[in-house]
């Protein structure tokens, strides 16, 4: 093959096999401690080459393109030769570029690329500045550049190049034929192949190392939004609301739309409502086992330890997903995690039901304060259009920032822009309800010096946690010096853990974060709630610490309210979807499958378990019906007439729809 002028294409199949196995070779010896060493990691790479293959086919359409195309007089040119190494060149660079990325990749994430790197494509600026504050990049350029060199050299010395480039030149017809050929075969072969077709082996580290990064990038490009009803198991359209509502009133509240596919319902609650202040500091990759409250073996937040002292603590608390995004959407829409991209990204997101729009409907300001920039996942696009202001570095002048990295400024300087506009607010007499996204616990871990007894950047994650706890800490006494400080409540959580790798599918020990509610004015007693809560009962749950009674669409309940062996928390990727109640697990996949596991704390493993039909139908009343609400364009904030016609008069059932 290689006397024909397509025998480049064979030549560059085998310089991009070699160095994918490479690739996956380095990362089997990275995750040496994380994998099962069983005949699976055979079977990975095994499979790994097939993905390989794939990626390959993919990556040599331009080339394929050119050889078929190039005239013959061109290989007769003297400089051709030289031509051909330079372009080797480029490509090797790019192939190992591809792989150096791919280990900083599965060093932050512990998966291939996936679509975190998809989004990362989208937030150049962002991502380009990450890379160059947290890495030596002349370095690793210039490494890279002499492993290409090497490359090139090590394979100039087999004679196959220069075979290939001596080889006879072939007639323009016998040259289109065979570019249709390998044209068609790579389009054919690359797009059969699937995702799906990989095993699910025990352990998720291996299954990883079966993938190859170019094609998991592609295929999370292509499967960035996943249609619920068309991949994942369902329910018929008159079993989904029926199925979801006996689930949703668990907790006492009464459907205001019954046999409409609606989660609309009232919520109820005694005693006197509370109307205080409240400031939510939703902290950027905070895993619950980075505080001592949690785990005895850090000192990391000595800060939160004493506010947690003080507060109510939330013990079993779990994120619904593994990125910002997904805490945002958690947070403020008490949703589950459809698959694909949060709804925080998706279009037609405007005027959701949001816990915004209910303290709005009670009379408060709602604002979303955030250190970067808010273009960044659609942030300020999202809480712009669901009714709150929107603070970020864009709106502030450069010397009200005194430290900075790519992703924002210092939490120090956030908060002192949240106390700002606390002050502000507080002049008009009008209660506030705050959204605070800090940003310095994220790579590169930078933050002003002098603060901790941890140095900036080379600490690495220890010093930005130590950081934030510091900055939180300093917010707190400074916020007891303002007159308005006893009468607010102020929450932390984190928007999902450091890590989401894990040897399971859905690593559910990797969703444990903090949820931690301080009240100096004593509206919300301090102690703690030990039932299993997710991120999207987070709403709910505060409102009934409130005492406040409402109409609403939350999908989550107030945990208090129902019997611990009923809580639940669902969480997910972008492709699985995952409902825990007490150590049953279950996990719904794309291709309408579903696998139930129990779940081990100890030693946090899933071990597959006999399907429990009714368990696996509310998993399924979940997701589906959260699709379709977004689907249809129902899941929307009420009008403040709707809000309180559905109000009841004291002592009245709640007025008819």
């Amino acid at each position: 093959m290689l006397q024909r002028r397509h025998g480049g294409i064979v030549l560059f199949f085998m310089v991009f096999l070699g160095l994918s196995f490479l690739t996956r070779l380095a990362l089997l010896i990275k995750a040496s401690h994380d994998v099962t060493w069983t005949l699976s990691l055979v079977a990975a790479f095994g499979w790994g080459l097939v993905y390989d293959l794939g990626a390959a086919a993919f990556a040599a359409l331009p080339l394929i393109v050119v050889l078929t195309l190039l005239p013959a007089r061109f290989f007769a040119w003297k400089a051709t030769r030289w031509l051909a190494y330079v372009a080797s060149f480029g490509i090797c660079y790019l192939l190992l570029f591809g792989g150096v990325s791919e280990w900083t990749f599965w060093d932050e994430f512990g998966v291939r690329f996936n679509f975190i790197a998809v989004d990362y494509l989208v937030y150049t600026t962002e991502v380009i500045g990450n890379i160059r504050e947290s890495y030596n990049l002349p370095a690793i350029l210039s490494g890279v550049g002499v492993g290409a060199l090497l490359v090139v050299w090590l394979f100039a010395r087999t004679g196959l190049p220069a075979r290939w480039l001596g080889a006879e030149h072939e007639k323009a017809k016998a040259r289109y034929a065979a570019g249709a050929l390998w044209l068609v075969g790579a389009i054919a072969f690359g797009s059969v192949l699937s995702t799906d077709w990989l095993p699910n082996f025990r352990n998720n580290f291996n299954r990883e190392l079966g993938k190859n990064g170019v094609w998991s990038l592609f295929s999370a490009f292509r499967n960035n939004v996943l249609e619920y009803a068309q991949f994942y198991p369902t329910l018929k359209d008159s079993e989904v609301f029926p199925a979801l509502q006996a689930h949703l009133t668990a907790d006492g509240s009464e459907l205001l739309r019954p046999g409409e596919a609606d989660t609309l319902r009232l919520v109820r609650n005694t005693g006197p409502e509370l109307m205080p202040n409240v400031i939510q500091i939703t902290v950027e990759s905070l895993s619950a086992d980075f505080l001592s409250i949690f785990n005895r073996a850090t000192n990391l937040t000595p800060n939160l330890a004493e506010i947690a002292g003080k507060s109510l603590v939330f013990d079993n608390f779990y994120a619904t997903g593994t990125r910002t995004d997904r805490g945002m959407e958690a947070l403020t829409l008490a949703v589950p995690p459809t698959p694909g991209r949060s709804l925080v990204k998706r279009p037609r997101n405007e005027n959701l039901f949001t816990l915004g729009s209910v303290f709005r409907a009670k009379g408060y300001d709602t604002a979303f304060i955030y250190g970067g920039f808010g273009y960044f996942d659609n942030m300020n696009y999202f809480f712009g259009h669901n009714g709150y202001r929107v603070v970020d570095r864009t709106g502030v002048p450069k010397e009200d920032i005194t430290f900075a990295n790519v992703w924002g400024v210092c939490d120090e300087d956030l908060f002192r822009w949240t106390l700002r506009e606390a002050d502000a607010s507080a002049a008009t007499g009008k209660p506030f309800h705050y959204f605070v996204m800090t940003t310095s616990n994220h790579r590169p871990y930078t933050f002003p010096e002098g603060r901790i007894d941890l140095p900036s950047k080379v600490s690495g994650r220890p010093g930005a946690v130590k950081y934030t706890d510091y900055a939180i800490g300093k917010f707190i006494r400074d916020a007891s010096e303002k007159p308005w400080f006893k009468n607010t409540v102020f929450v932390i959580v984190a928007d999902h853990c450091a890590s989401s790798a894990g040897r399971t599918e859905l690593p559910i020990q990797n969703y444990h974060i903090p949820l931690i509610i301080y009240s100096p004015g004593g509206h919300i007693a301090p102690g703690h709630i030990a039932t299993l809560t997710s991120q999207m009962d987070y709403a709910p749950t505060l409102l009934g610490l409130l005492n406040w009674t409402y109409p609403s669409r939350f999908f989550g309940h107030d945990v208090r309210k129902i019997a611990p062996e009923a809580a639940h928390a669902l969480l997910g990727n972008y492709q699985k979807l995952g409902l825990r109640r007490g150590n049953d697990f279950m996990v719904l996949k794309p291709v309408r499958q579903s696998v139930q596991f129990v779940y081990n704390p100890k030693d946090y493993s899933l071990t597959t378990a006999p399907l429990k039909e009714a368990f696996r139908t509310e998993a399924i009343s979940y997701y589906q019906a959260a699709s379709y609400l977004y689907d249809e364009n129902l899941y929307r904030e009420l009008t403040p007439e709707e809000f309180n016609r559905y109000l009841p008069a004291p002592g009245h059932a709640p007025a008819a729809p």
